[in-house]
C-alpha cells in the first residue's frame, strides 16, 4: 500500500496543531507502510506567497521541521513538488475532464468567496493540481483529517472521469485515511490552531518563542486563590503531552484553588519543551548541513519521478499526446 502526503510551506513555522494533527501520524506510518511518499507543496503556496525568495525559505524551513519530527529518508520517499515536472503536465490533463461545478464547490473557493475575496485561478483550480499530486504516484491512501476528505473524493472523481473518458483504467483510485490518534488541536484563544487565525503554539521554535505563545493563551478571569475547572484550550493542550496522572492531579489541584493559569501556563510550557527537545536537536543537527538536505530532497525527487513518469506516459499514450511511431 502506498502512502502520499504533503503540507504546504509557507511564512510560518509548524506548530501544534500540523504536528498533532498530521505529522505524527505521518513518521508513525513509514513503519507500518512499506512505500509512504511525503512532499513539499510549493506550488500550491503560490496562490498566497509571492515572494520567491521567501517560498525558498519556507521550503528549507518546511524541509528541516520534517526532518527534525522523524521523516526518515531511508523509509519514506520525501521531495519538493515543483522537482517533480510531470505534476504540472498531469494538472492540465485532469483540467480537461474536470467539471467546473466540481471546483465550485471546494471548501477553500466556496470560503474565499464567503469572506468577500476575489478567488485568483490558482486557487479555483487547486483541487486539479492535488489530484495530479495523488494519482501522479499510484497512491492507495491519503492521509487527511475529517475535514480534508473532500480533496480525496474530488480526486477519485477526476480520476474516474479521465479513465472512463478514455476508455482505460489508468489511475488507480486513492482512499482517504483518516489519521488515527489525530487530535484537534486547540489554539491560544480556545478556537481549533490555526496560521489563519493567528492562534499557534510552534512546533520547533527557540524556547523564548514557545514560552511567548504558551504565556499567551487565554483564560478566564478566576482569581488564583478559587477553584477551577479544568476545561478550556490550556488544559486541552495540557492533556496533549501529560499522562493520565499527571492531568488528574493537576484537575485536583484545580479544583482545590491556590493554584493560578500562569502557573499551570509553567508547567504547559515545561512539558511542550522536553517533548519536542530531541526534534529541536536533530532540527539544528540538519540545519547545520544545508548540503544533506538538499541531496536528500534531490533524491527523494529522483525517486518520485521514477514513479511518476511511466504513469504520466500512459496517459499521454491513451490521450493521443506527442509524436508516436
Amino acid at each position: 500500500m502506498r502512502v502520499f502526503a504533503g503540507i504546504k510551506p509557507t511564512n510560518d513555522a509548524l506548530h501544534l496543531g500540523n504536528y498533532f494533527g498530521a505529522l505524527r501520524q505521518f513518521v508513525a506510518l513509514q513503519d507500518e507502510h512499506p512505500e509512504t511518499l511525503y512532499f513539499i507543496a510549493d506550488y500550491h503556496s503560490m496562490t498566497t506567497v509571492r515572494d520567491g525568495k521567501q517560498r525558498r525559505a519556507n521550503t528549507h524551513d518546511v524541509a528541516l521541521d520534517y526532518l527534525g519530527a522523524g521523516v526518515d529518508p531511508e523509509r519514506a520517499i520525501f521531495f519538493v513538488q515543483s522537482d517533480i515536472p510531470e505534476v504540472t503536465e498531469l494538472t492540465w490533463i485532469l483540467s480537461t475532464v474536470t467539471p467546473m461545478g466540481l471546483l465550485e464547490r471546494a471548501h477553500a473557493y466556496k470560503d474565499a468567496l464567503s469572506k468577500g475575496d476575489t478567488p485568483n485561478h490558482g486557487l479555483f483550480s487547486y483541487p486539479v493540481l492535488m489530484a495530479a499530486d495523488i494519482l501522479l504516484y499510484h497512491s492507495d491512501l491519503v492521509p487527511v483529517g475529517q475535514d480534508q476528505k473532500q480533496h480525496v473524493e474530488m480526486t477519485r472523481d477526476m480520476a474516474m472521469s479521465f479513465n472512463h473518458s478514455y476508455g482505460e483504467e489508468i489511475f488507480k483510485l486513492p482512499e482517504p485515511y483518516i489519521l488515527k490518534g489525530s487530535a484537534v488541536v486547540p489554539g491560544t484563544d480556545g478556537k481549533k490552531m490555526s496560521k489563519s487565525y493567528g492562534n499557534t503554539i510552534p512546533m520547533l521554535a527557540t524556547p523564548k518563542k514557545t514560552q511567548k505563545a504558551v504565556m499567551g493563551i487565554v483564560t478566564d478571569s478566576t482569581p488564583m486563590e478559587d477553584p477551577k475547572e479544568p476545561v478550556g484550550a490550556l488544559f486541552d493542550l495540557y492533556k496533549l503531552f501529560a499522562d493520565e496522572a499527571q492531568c488528574e492531579n493537576l484537575a485536583s489541584r484545580a479544583r482545590a484553588g491556590g493554584l493560578g493559569y500562569g502557573h499551570i501556563k509553567q508547567e504547559l510550557l515545561g512539558l511542550v519543551l522536553d517533548y519536542f527537545e530531541p526534534m529541536r536537536e536533530r532540527r539544528a543537527a540538519f540545519e547545520k548541513r544545508p548540503d544533506d538536505v538538499r541531496d536528500i530532497l534531490a533524491s527523494g525527487a529522483e525517486r518520485a519521478r521514477a514513479i511518476a513518469a511511466p504513469v504520466l506516459e500512459s496517459c499521454r499514450r491513451v490521450a493521443g499526446l506527442g509524436t508516436t511511431s
